[in-house]
């Protein structure tokens, strides 16, 4: 009897099998119906139903637990025969597990037989029908009252057998449809080389399985490099203005922005962790029983500790960390230097004290005045009313928001009450369906101590999603710790000059498209629209252009201006780490301008080198965003990125090597096929803090 009970392996047949499973009234053997009529295949019947159907007719008896084996092996051999003759799907209406959790609801008892047959047989997905259709009644079905009990214990089922499944809720249509994406995605998974459980771990973070497989591309194939051109500069692709054009766009944005909705937008969702760094990598190091400090910093040739050290009373955060210090230690005044700053330091980073390297960078202490201390929560929100009006979107990390909510919340009040606005505050998270698929050096899915894929955070380029889901005329985007103590009015002068810029050439554009679209633009003045494009746009008009129809010139200008628009701050290049901004060839030999990190150029060659070391000006410092087109309509900002612009970096995890797939980044490649702009602005709206020295700079100093 136990060889009865054998299913044939998948492998024998070739083909997907796919359990519908559930309890019963709850679509299995219709669903399995129109798969199989879908698919052009076989689907296995119910065999209970037939089995019981016959003893019902023959004596009004009803099933018994002597019944659930025989049931089993009738069913078995109904999935073996239609197995054989599948094309490429078989879609099982029931299967032994079903039949297993049956026996221990009505009977509370399982043959040991079909317990052992019920978990070995094998599907390549489960799909769990839901108990959200109507009831149906016949003379098989009872206990409809039971119907949430008895699902629990059909998912339970799965999970403790380690099953590959998914839910399926709907009507009939909404399920076939559902089912179909799933079955065809699976069979891309399959291969791919990835298993059924390895497909759920995908499906329940929500990630394209289409970006898998682009990821996996790049990890085995490389990615492009950028093909520089040459650095975007002044009078060459960044707009130079003086001091009166900027208040001059300033006052345009001002007369302008009450028929708009405005916003600002902070990606804040990082950890302090690497702008304490040195001072991590000293607390790991240093003997304070063995060593001194000067002897510390020669041995390690550390530059940033002594600045630290001397600079210490000027931080914001110098006299609450004191204070504590000589309340754990009574004897404080009497220990000597080295100990004294060795202890302040452990303070300030030990997680039972301040805890500062594990905190979000936002909810620092940056700068001190008269009256208060002030985070970066703080001075963006107090920026956000010069110039976005009151509505503020913080991205932060899920683990984090409390956080900012407790700053907000001590500062909201005193803010709203000086500027006589309300603040509306909004948080979002990075999406885990942004989260990328880690290899390893042999470019395999890497997998952690249980098996599992292995996924990494997407990185900041993944944000395109959040901003994607504001719905807003004027998004303003800076990061969260370029932030300057006081001359609030003068960076926010530059933010509107930005916004100002940006509002001009939107009318213009939506201007052209609205006249493309009336068949208002003549053969004779089309000279204006593309000199438009090449003087204001700074867009390249390829030779190919001019050999076009009429019509088919106005349908590619169309295609050009109807696009996201962002103007970008540029500041002069003086020696900080990051990109800048470039003009750049495309694959297709269309020249556009760029920002470009130098992981994204082929630093071998020497060209191209040479056009990276010439650049002059800085990544943005601040963009300002224009997300919709000329008929109010959001664009999906999906659609702008130049998925060939992401990274792969190496890291460490589990004691390993691994290498992870960077999305492109937020205003590098996330926004490559966005309409451009640069407009050179002062070095007074770059005050970036990336390590704690950074705070002792005059920027952020009363």
């Amino acid at each position: 009897m136990e060889q009865n009970l054998r299913q044939l392996s998948n492998g024998a047949t070739k083909i997907i099998k796919i359990a519908l499973f559930g309890p019963e009234s709850t679509g299995k053997t219709t669903l399995a119906k129109q798969l199989a009529e879908y698919y052009k295949t076989e689907w296995v019947p119910e065999y209970a139903r037939e089995y019981l159907q016959e003893k019902w007719d023959a004596n009004q008896q009803i099933c018994t637990v002597d019944d659930m084996l025989p049931i089993a092996l009738g069913q078995t051999k109904l999935e073996n025969e239609s197995a054989v003759m599948a094309n490429k799907y078989l879609f099982c209406d029931t299967n032994l597990l079903v039949t297993k959790v049956f026996s221990e609801v009505y009977y509370d008892y399982c043959d040991p037989l079909l317990d052992q047959a019920a978990r070995e047989h094998e599907y390549d997905l489960f799909f769990l029908t839901d108990i959200d259709v109507p009831w149906e009644k016949d003379d098989l079905r009872d206990r409809p009252e039971e119907r949430e009990s008895v699902f629990a214990i059909f998912k339970q089922s799965l999970i403790d057998n380690k099953k590959p499944f998914v839910i399926l809720s709907g009507d009939k249509k909404l399920r076939l449809k559902k089912a179909v994406a799933i079955i065809n995605d699976l069979a891309k998974a399959k291969e791919m080389g990835l298993s059924s459980l390895d497909f759920i771990q995908i499906y329940e973070k929500g990630v394209s399985l289409k970006n898998i497989q682009q990821q996996l591309g790049f990890f085995r194939n490389g990615i492009t490099k950028s093909n520089l051109v040459g650095p975007a500069t002044l009078f060459n692709g960044i707009l130079k203005l003086s001091e009166s054009d900027f208040r001059l766009k300033a006052d345009y944005f001002d007369e302008n922005k009450s028929s708009l909705k405005l916003e600002k937008f902070v990606p804040a969702s990082g950890a302090a962790t690497r702008m304490f760094k040195f001072l991590l990598t000293f607390l790991k190091d240093f003997d304070v029983e063995n060593e001194t400090i000067n002897a510390y910093v020669n041995r390690k040739k550390e530059t940033e500790l002594p600045v630290f050290i001397v600079g210490l009373e000027k931080f914001p955060f110098f006299r609450a960390v004191d204070e504590k210090l000589r309340e754990e230690f009574i004897d404080f005044e009497f220990l000597h230097r080295d100990y004294k700053n060795y202890y302040f330091i452990k303070l300030l980073l030990a997680p039972d004290y301040f805890n500062f390297s594990n905190k979000p960078k936002a909810t620092l202490p940056f700068h001190k005045y008269k009256t208060h201390i002030a985070t970066p929560v703080d001075e963006h929100l107090n920026e956000c009313i010069h110039y976005a009006n009151s509505n503020m979107h913080f991205t932060v990390s899920e683990s984090h928001q409390k956080q900012f909510e407790s700053v907000v919340n001590s500062i909201k009040n005193e803010i709203e009450k000086e500027s006589g606005t309300s603040l509306h505050i909004n948080y979002s998270y990075q999406n885990k369906s942004t989260d990328t698929l880690a290899v390893d050096f042999e470019n395999n899915p890497f997998r952690d101590e249980n098996g599992k894929l292995f996924f990494r955070p997407g990185g900041h380029g993944a944000l395109i999603e959040n901003l994607n889901n504001l719905d807003a005329d004027i998004i303003f985007i800076k990061n969260i710790d370029n932030v300057i103590q006081n001359n609030i009015n003068k960076i926010a002068l530059y933010k509107k000059a930005l916004a100002g810029i940006l509002i001009e050439l939107q009318q213009q554009v939506f201007k052209y498209l609205h006249a493309i679209d009336a068949d208002e633009i003549q053969q004779e003045n089309g000279w204006e629209i593309l000199l438009f494009l090449q003087e204001k746009l700074n867009i390249s008009i390829p030779n190919s252009f001019y050999q076009l129809s009429f019509e088919d010139k106005m349908t590619e200008i169309k295609a050009i201006l109807n696009k996201p628009i962002r103007v970008c701050g540029m500041v002069k290049n003086e020696g900080e780490a990051g990109g800048g901004p470039f003009w750049v060839k495309d694959e297709k030999g269309s020249i556009s301008l760029q920002i470009v990190e130098s992981s994204q150029v082929d630093l071998s060659d020497e060209n191209q080198r040479g056009i990276l070391n010439a650049s002059t000006h800085f990544n943005p410092v601040d963009i300002v965003c224009g997300i919709k087109n000329y008929k109010k309509e959001k664009f999906d900002l999906t659609q702008f990125v130049d998925h060939n612009s992401g990274f792969i970096v190496e890291k460490t995890t589990f004691e390993r090597g691994i290498k992870s797939y960077e999305l492109p980044g937020l205003w590098n490649g996330a926004m490559a096929k966005w309409i451009t702009v640069f407009v050179q602005v002062p070095l007074i709206t770059f005050n970036p803090v990336k390590t704690v020295n950074d705070l002792l700079k005059p920027a952020h100093q009363p």
